[in-house]
């Protein structure tokens, strides 16, 4: 069972979800796109996954994301609260 993390949102279930079944690298707007979300609002959202080691930025001009082994382990109901706050 995964964590109930305060300041995560439903959307960051829903991006970490996508990038790990596809198992793709995309950017802020495919993501938002393929889970029926505002584009801002999921770039704001991949910002703060990077920013807590779930996500990844792959690209140096481009923003583009994929899934980490932490974010994966999240998924999966692996880590404690603890460990993302």
């Amino acid at each position: 069972m995964r964590p109930r993390i305060d300041w995560m949102t439903r959307a960051d279930d829903a991006i970490l979800e996508l990038l790990s079944e596809a198992g793709i690298a995309a950017n802020p707007s495919t993501i938002a796109f393929n889970i029926d979300y505002n584009n801002r609002y999921i770039s704001q959202r991949c910002r703060i996954l990077s920013e807590n080691g779930l996500v990844e930025r792959v690209h140096d001009t481009k923003a583009m994301y994929r899934i980490t082994e932490l974010g994966e382990r999240y998924l999966a109901g692996d880590l404690s609260k603890v460990d993302l706050e």
